[in-house]
């Protein structure tokens, strides 16, 4: 087996969801370590222990796992001859009552789980070790009860400590000593009892400074009074260390002396746990054991996919006895590529020891290899097509099978011309065929079903489609050649009969018409006129477009020598080339007959005041003299 092909049939996420039963990292670790075995009698024996596992739980069973844990880190520190602290020890105690338990209850399941039944004869129980830990060992640290030197010491670190304590006090509630304090508590600080001192009284009280506080306000102090009390209960405690040291070591002796039945058993603590969690597994979907050969007999009956959930079509599936190479044919999205994965999955499953969800009818072979050629592999990083990609893996794969190989084949031949592409697809399924191996490939491809349909050893199958509803099935009749429904579907779309007609003559025959298309139906190209420039003689009042403005104006002077027309634009007048101009309308269009335009270039104010000196308005008489007086002066 490779890494690819549990890539590509998800064999790792069935195991995620098998470990996902496991009570302990004891199981879990062994689920990782899991890989599908090639060898008949070891998958066999698997199965059976799945099957023996899931009819403990059938009947009401329910494995005392309690107190399993994972004591790896714990042996290693006894490997390396590091003494173990009470918490490991008695953890190291729980395990070894778990594993009596489970000793025991696995012993009286041997009517109906024999083989699970003997692994628990290999189990040692260790009583004897789990009373020693638990008499010693209580709430994780070692009970004084555990030795007489060890509760005489402690007995006296309590009346140290209590004389201690009473000294202290007694320096509390002095009269001479309260205003030298900050606080009346006694502290302990770095295993001295210490009070908490004023730092500016410091040097008024006899004693040794233990800590001072982050803002050196206080010092914490350790009086005279109870110097001597301290060096002596210093020493005590040194004594205490030394004597649970002892107590520990020698528990850590006890365990390391059978380390070696110990490890046993939590091989089989682990084997268990990891064959239980597949027995869950298997009840949880409802799981079977199939049968198993190693000649390459296949048949899967209602199987379906570990892996999908919901309304699945079961699997009919069969290859192997009378047929040794199989081609599905049929629509996109028709699920031929599931019926691949489904086929693959649930061998790795079996060779794992996993029940499956099938009829018992069932038969699953044991390979030695399975590859697969599954999906895009289109590789950028190698600068490879999809098509190169397909044929480096076809390529490797060839140069690894034998005659006990399985081998998975999606849209073979494709990403390339469609001729060579068939042609080559049935060259390698011939190769491969040659070398003994089993092969199931999907195609399009009409040229491989034709040869599967001549070849004696090869079988065509289909998956079936809804000429109704234009659905897919995802059902597999074998010997049956299907095909794309493309001509099926374009007429339920109605594309015209004569043309489908055609396509279904040039399937058959390869004779095309090559007609050519009639002279009335071809689009001519329009002669070509050639625009004639025509100018346009601009007149005064003429209103005109400035393109470079997108705005109106009134021409007030023809164009010149140079085809400048001179406009009158927002009160000013501006010179513009005639090309830069557009028609609007004609003065005679615009204006009445007799029309003074002139008008139109002169502003308002000073047509009232023409009109009014026309009229002989006194005001604007007075108005014109006194302008004409300014501009004198000036």
């Amino acid at each position: 087996m490779n890494e690819n092909t549990f890539e590509k049939l998800q064999y790792n996420e069935l195991k995620e969801i098998v470990k996902s039963y496991c009570v302990s990292g004891l199981g879990q670790q062994l689920m990782d370590t899991l890989t599908p075995s090639s060898n008949l009698k070891v998958v066999k024996h698997r199965l059976t222990e799945t099957t023996e596992a899931r009819t403990i739980l059938d009947a009401g069973g329910n494995v005392p796992f309690i107190g399993i844990s994972n004591i790896e880190h714990t042996i290693d520190k006894l490997d390396k001859g590091i003494i173990l602290d009470p918490e490991e020890l008695f953890r190291f105690s729980d395990f070894l009552r778990s594993c009596r338990r489970i000793k025991t209850f696995m012993c009286n399941k041997e009517m109906l789980a024999p083989t699970l039944a003997m692994y628990a004869n290999s189990m040692t129980e260790f009583v004897g070790i789990e009373e020693e830990i638990n008499f010693s060992i209580k709430n994780n640290q070692v009970d004084s009860a555990a030795s007489k030197e060890l509760k005489r010491v402690r007995f006296q670190i309590e009346s140290t400590e209590q004389k201690i304590k009473d000294r202290l006090n007694k320096f509390l509630n002095s009269s001479v000593n309260k205003k030298y304090i900050q606080e009346f508590v006694i502290s302990v600080k770095d295993d001295r009892y210490t009070i908490p001192i004023k730092a500016s009284y410091k040097n008024h009280v006899h004693g040794s400074v233990i800590e001072i506080s982050s803002k050196g306000s206080t010092v914490f102090m350790e009086p005279n009074v109870v110097g001597k009390l301290s060096v002596e209960l210093a020493t005590l405690k040194s004594e205490e260390d030394m004597l649970e040291y002892q107590i520990l070591a020698t528990l850590t002796g006890l365990v390391a002396e059978n380390l070696q039945p110990i490890k046993i058993n939590i091989e089989l603590i682990s084997q268990y746990d990891m064959i239980f969690a597949k027995a869950k597994y298997s009840k949880s979907m409802n799981g079977i054991e199939p049968n198993i050969n190693e000649h390459g007999d296949i048949k899967l009956v209602d199987c379906k996919h570990p892996l999908l959930s919901g309304h699945i079509v079961p699997l009919q599936f069969q290859i192997g006895s009378s047929y040794r190479s199989l081609i599905i044919t049929g629509p996109n999205a028709g699920g031929k590529t599931i019926v691949l994965k489904t086929i693959g999955l649930v061998t790795l499953a079996a060779m794992s020891g996993f029940h499956i969800s099938a009829s018992k009818e069932t038969q699953i072979a044991v390979f030695d290899r399975i590859f697969v050629d599954i999906g895009d592999n289109q590789s950028l990083e190698n600068a490879l097509s999809t098509f190169s990609s397909h044929m480096k893996n076809l390529s490797e794969i060839l140069q690894s099978v034998n005659n006990n190989t399985l081998l998975l084949f999606d849209e073979i031949g494709s990403g390339t011309e469609p001729n060579e592409g068939a042609a080559l697809a049935i060259s390698l399924l011939e190769e491969f065929y040659l070398k003994g191996c089993i092969t199931v490939a999907t195609t399009h491809y009409g040229e491989i079903k034709r040869f599967s349909e001549l070849h004696n050893d090869f079988m065509n199958a289909a998956m079936q489609f809804d000429h109704e509803t234009l659905e897919p099935l995802y059902k597999l009749l074998i010997g049956q050649s299907g095909d794309s429904n493309a001509l099926w579907i374009s007429r339920k779309m109605n594309v015209p009969e004569n043309v489908l007609r055609r396509a279904e003559d040039y399937m058959k025959n390869k004779e095309y018409r090559l007609e050519r298309i009639n002279e009335s139906k071809v689009r001519k190209p329009k002669p070509v006129v050639e625009k004639v420039e025509t100018h346009i003689d601009y007149q005064k009042g003429d209103r005109v477009k400035l393109l470079d403005h997108d705005d109106i104006g009134i021409v007030y002077k023809e164009k010149d020598e140079y085809h400048n027309v001179t406009v009158f634009y927002r009160n000013q007048f501006i010179e513009v080339n005639e090309k830069r101009l557009v028609l609007d309308l004609k003065a005679a269009e615009l204006y009445p007959e007799g029309y003074d335009v002139d008008t139109l270039f002169i502003d308002y104010k000073t047509r009232k005041r023409n009109h009014d000196i026309e009229r002989g308005s006194k005001k604007a008489l007075r108005n014109v003299n006194k302008e004409i007086r300014r501009n004198k002066q000036k």
